[in-house]
Order: C-alpha cells, then sequence, then structure tokens
C-alpha cells in the first residue's frame, strides 16, 4: 500500500503581512497628523527687578616684561702681528789709517780759559723779628684797690670853690706811685692840693709788658663838685 501525498496548507504568501504593517503605520501617522496632541505649558514666573549693583575693578595692567639684556660679547683678540726679526747687521771691520804728520806742520794748543772766580753765595735771610710784646696802662679805678677819695677842703666848701684837676702820676712795678705831678689845675689852689695828697697815697696795678710788670705813667682825673 502504497502512502498516498499528504495535502498541506497552501503558504500564504509574505507580502501580505508586511501590507498590513504598512497599512497601521499609514492610519497612525494620519491620526497624529489630525489629531496633534496638546501640551500644556505653565508660564514661569519672572522675579521681581531689584536694584542694580556695579561694582568697579581697577584693572591691573601687568608691567610690561623687559627681556634680559644680551650679555656683551667679549672682544674678539685682534690677531698678533708677526715681527719679522731685522737681519743680524754685518760685522764691521775697524781698519787702522796710518796718520802721516806733514813736514813742518806746528800743532798749537788751544789756550786754556782760567776758571772765574766762584759766584758769591746768598746772603741769609734776616731773621723776622718777634713782634713787641703788648703794653698795657697802670690802672687805679679797680674794685678791689679800695682807694678813698680827696677830701673836699672845708674853706673850699664854703668860698664855692669847685673844678677838675689831671694828675701825671708815675707808678713804679709794684704798684704805688712815684712821683705825683699837676698836669692840668682846677684853678684853685687848695683843690690841686688835696688831690695831689690824696692820690700819693694811692695803690695802682702795675704796667705790664706781656706778663713783665714795668714802670708807667697814667693820668688821674678829680673832680671836685659842690653837689656831692
Amino acid at each position: 500500500m502504497t502512502d498516498s501525498p499528504r495535502h498541506l496548507p497552501p503558504e500564504r504568501p509574505e507580502w501580505r503581512h508586511s501590507g498590513r504593517y504598512l497599512l497601521l503605520a499609514a492610519a497612525l501617522h494620519a491620526a497624529i497628523l489630525f489629531y496633534p496632541p496638546s501640551v500644556a505649558i505653565d508660564p514661569l514666573e519672572a522675579p521681581p527687578p531689584g536694584p542694580i549693583t556695579v561694582s568697579l575693578q581697577e584693572s591691573v595692567v601687568a608691567p610690561p616684561t623687559i627681556p634680559p639684556a644680551a650679555p656683551e660679547k667679549p672682544p674678539a683678540p685682534k690677531p698678533l702681528r708677526h715681527i719679522k726679526p731685522a737681519p743680524p747687521a754685518p760685522p764691521i771691520l775697524a781698519m787702522a789709517a796710518e796718520q802721516v804728520a806733514a813736514p813742518g806742520a806746528i800743532t798749537v794748543p788751544a789756550p786754556v780759559t782760567p776758571p772765574g772766580p766762584p759766584a758769591p753765595e746768598a746772603a741769609p735771610a734776616p731773621a723776622r723779628s718777634a713782634a713787641p710784646a703788648t703794653v698795657s696802662a697802670p690802672l687805679f679805678n679797680a674794685a678791689y684797690l679800695n682807694n678813698p677819695e680827696p677830701k673836699y677842703p672845708s674853706l673850699s666848701r664854703r668860698l664855692g670853690e669847685e673844678g677838675k684837676v689831671l694828675l701825671r702820676v708815675r707808678v713804679r712795678a709794684n704798684g704805688l706811685a712815684a712821683t705825683v705831678d699837676i698836669e692840668k689845675s682846677s684853678n684853685f689852689e687848695r683843690l690841686d692840693e688835696a688831690a695831689r695828697r690824696s692820690v700819693a697815697h694811692w695803690r695802682f696795678v702795675p704796667a705790664k709788658r706781656g706778663d713783665e710788670a714795668i714802670e708807667a705813667t697814667v693820668i688821674v682825673p678829680v673832680v671836685f663838685r659842690l653837689d656831692n
């Protein structure tokens, strides 16, 4: 018994399945075009305007960069000049020449000049004389001498006599008066004599030459006035 062949269902072509998919995709696109989706967008609230603050910032300018100076190149050494040594001089041959004296020639020696007198030596400069020492005059009015004033003659007071007497006093080195003479009178003899007798007993500061006390003369005025 032979097996009869089985009847298999006819195979569906694949293009049918793909056609369905294409129709489904076209329908979806059409639905999206006619019914677009609605999207709700919430409006954003802007913040209230606030004060604008502007801050000034000082721009710092960087100092220009100075490239370091290129080191100076040392000068190139000068080429040494080659100096050729001078050729040695040829030796000079000394030849003695014969000296023949002419007959009858007389040699006269040159006159010898006698040496002159020696130059006089310069006179030494005179020594500078020392400056003279300062001389100070005698003093009679020093406070420490305690010399008393001449007494006013009582008779001259009663008679109203007054005047000025100039006395020339020779003062010794010890400060005492050697002589007292009237250089100028007061025109009243009593006043002149009273002044001379008083000054003759005074002590004086002697005159000095440098630090040495010497004898000298001084003029002493004596005034007689009634209002004193």
